[in-house]
């Protein structure tokens, strides 16, 4: 087995991985929030809904990379379809924090989804981390996109915690709300940049040019 085959085998297991967490994740916020009444916790189950969309995108991709031919339009389409995942993940996350605001609705306070959100906070980066560096390997742009995805997952996941505590130990129950706010524009500029990542497709093969030089040159 080839290098490049090496690692694309591995790219594969940690989609796969991140497929079958995020339908868990799901499973487990969605079900702890409609119990709770909190939607913190529905829009974070929402957001592992998304994310295992991506996975399935990135596993489409990684499965076609061994094929020369389809490579470049699989790359092209990958790229374009995170980025739309990112700004679906935005305008979510947008809606449901305001209408919080408008409601002034706290979030709830949940065992279960607390303990999530805590193995996410630590899963996460150490997944993100390891999908760069398959994206590195491959010189896959959809890859690296969908790392920042999983990073985003974390960070969410980290603004549910220190919504929980700011409301349970100060009364502040716009915090989480607030927090999620802050993080839109960042999850937009991650979807543009996805997206911008498609042109570059158009003048060269997908995959020559590494995620971190496309940055460098815009």
């Amino acid at each position: 087995m080839t290098t490049r085959e090496t690692m694309v085998a591995r790219g594969l297991r940690l989609e796969y991985f991140t497929v079958a967490w995020n339908l868990l994740e799901a499973f487990i916020a969605l079900l702890a929030g409609l119990i709770a009444g909190s939607i913190a916790l529905v829009g974070f189950g929402l957001d592992s809904v998304i994310e295992v969309f991506s996975g399935g995108v990135l596993l489409w991709r990684l499965h076609s990379d061994l094929h020369a031919e389809s490579r470049e339009r699989t790359e092209r389409m990958a790229l374009r379809l995170v980025g739309l995942s990112f700004f679906s993940l935005a305008a979510y996350v947008s809606f449901e924090a305001m209408e919080a605001l408008v409601r002034h609705e706290a979030p709830a306070k949940s065992i279960p989804g607390v303990a999530l959100a805590i193995a996410s906070v630590i899963a996460m980066p150490l997944l993100a981390r390891a999908k760069r560096k398959v994206a590195q390997g491959i010189e896959s742009r959809a890859l690296q996109a969908d790392s920042r995805q999983t990073d985003f997952c974390a960070y969410l996941s980290a603004i549910l915690l220190i919504g929980l505590a700011l409301n349970g130990l100060l009364a502040w129950w716009w915090a989480d709300p607030v927090a999620a706010l802050v993080m839109v524009p960042f999850i937009v500029r991650e979807g543009i940049q996805a997206i911008q990542g498609v042109a570059c497709c158009e003048d060269a093969l997908c995959g020559t040019v590494p995620h971190t030089e496309q940055r460098s040159k815009g």
